[in-house]
């Protein structure tokens, strides 16, 4: 049964599958896209993989270096065993761009499992997490076209506040 768990080692193989996926799909614009450009070349080495982990996970410590637009953001993994589905991420507070644009909540699930209500279960899953932040409500935003996601927001709660551009913004309540 998939489960949210921290980043993990143990899933390496499958993660890299996933990553494969999303650059044959063409991903661009998402966590998982700036991932694989920073740090794909090194994945294939089981210690720049460990460290990459533990890189990730350290970007939900309030003190880690991160460039200054980035906020603390606790990264979760989508796996079911050590098969890694996707993964969510909660940025802790709201810039500008983040709250215009971002949103607490970003996420996705590998090309290959879409369509199987990973997404939703992983959104509701997090929410718990989120308000252990101290964040209530949340903020999630998917393209006004992506049919999928809104589903997905609006089933875990999600009450649309208005469109920016292509966002469609949502608050959903993490209580």
């Amino acid at each position: 049964m998939p489960e949210l768990v921290l980043p993990t080692t143990r899933v390496r193989h499958s993660f890299l599958e996933a990553m494969d996926e999303f650059v044959a799909e063409g991903a661009e614009f998402s966590q998982t896209a700036a991932w694989i450009d920073a740090h794909a070349p090194g994945w294939h080495d089981p210690t720049a993989f460990a460290a990459f982990v533990e890189a990730v996970r350290a970007d939900a410590e309030e003190d880690s270096p991160r460039p200054e637009w980035h906020v603390p953001c606790t990264t979760l993994w989508w796996v079911d065993g050590e098969d890694y589905l996707g993964r969510i991420a909660i940025r802790h507070r709201l810039t500008d761009f983040l709250l215009d644009v971002g949103g607490h909540i970003g996420y996705d699930v590998r090309p290959t499992r879409r369509r199987e209500g990973h997404a939703t279960a992983m959104l509701q899953q997090a929410l718990p997490w989120a308000r252990d932040l101290g964040i209530d409500p949340a903020l999630v935003t998917c393209d006004e076209d992506n049919l999928g996601s809104v589903r997905v927001i609006e089933a875990a709660g999600g009450v649309l506040e208005d469109v920016r551009g292509i966002k469609r913004r949502y608050w959903v309540p993490t209580s």
